[in-house]
């Protein structure tokens, strides 16, 4: 589980151009929140309710799983590898479980990711996600920030996004700005520590086996 840091957060800097950020660690902790106005002294309070929550699942499913997660992050990467798939076979698509996607921001890189995900809207997130997962280790050791913005937008083409569409996402400031309030204003609010981690039915609970998911879930499900 990666666990959170303090200090300034290069990525609220894409307020003023995608690739005008610097500074990367794809193992570090999160930021002290909130740092809403990092990238200007003078920003107002940015209104985030233009973002969209990312859900799978049945809209009325008796039980709802929040999970924070960074593209960056390996234990994350491990969990939609391993757990997720059993989670979605056995509770999602069955409609027992509704998942809500919220992304943490360690680093530019993970900004990123997030926004060729969001690109293709909430059609397409969870399926691209998952191709940004599986190939973590290529794309975050491609090299440089101009190789692995390269290898994110392959993901985006292979998901099917043309290159304007990718484009357009990846140089949009304005959202990139308000993910990140966005983020900070969820993280505060469940008391997000570390990656992953992930709310059920309102209570906290830590990355674990999928064994020790189901136990969790079933309960709620008896209850």
């Amino acid at each position: 589980m990666t666990r959170l840091m303090s200090g300034v957060f290069a990525a609220v800097a894409l307020a003023a151009g995608a690739y005008a950020v610097t500074g990367y660690n794809s193992q570090t902790r999160l930021p002290d929140l909130p740092l809403v106005g990092a990238a200007s002294a003078q920003e107002a309070e940015v209104d985030t309710s233009t973002i969209a929550e990312m859900v799978i699942g049945a809209e009325d499913a008796p039980v709802t799983l929040i999970e924070y997660a960074s593209y960056t992050c390996v234990h994350c990467a491990n969990f939609h590898k391993g757990v997720y798939p059993q989670l979605k076979e056995n509770y999602i698509d069955t409609g027992k479980v509704k998942l809500i996607y919220r992304e943490v921001y360690f680093d530019r890189y993970g900004l990123w990711a997030s926004m060729i995900a969001r690109c293709g809207g909430s059609e397409k997130f969870f399926g691209i996600s998952d191709l940004i997962y599986k190939g973590q280790s290529d794309w975050t050791r491609a090299g440089g920030a101009s190789e692995v913005i390269d290898a994110l937008r392959k993901i985006g083409g292979i998901a099917g996004l043309d290159k304007d569409t990718v484009e357009a996402c990846l140089q949009d400031g304005a959202k990139a700005q308000t993910l990140v309030s966005w983020y900070q204003e969820n993280a505060t609010a469940d008391g997000v520590e570390s990656t992953p981690s992930f709310v059920l039915n309102g209570t906290k609970v830590a990355n674990q086996s999928y064994e020790q998911f189901k136990a969790l879930i079933d309960a709620e499900l008896d209850g």
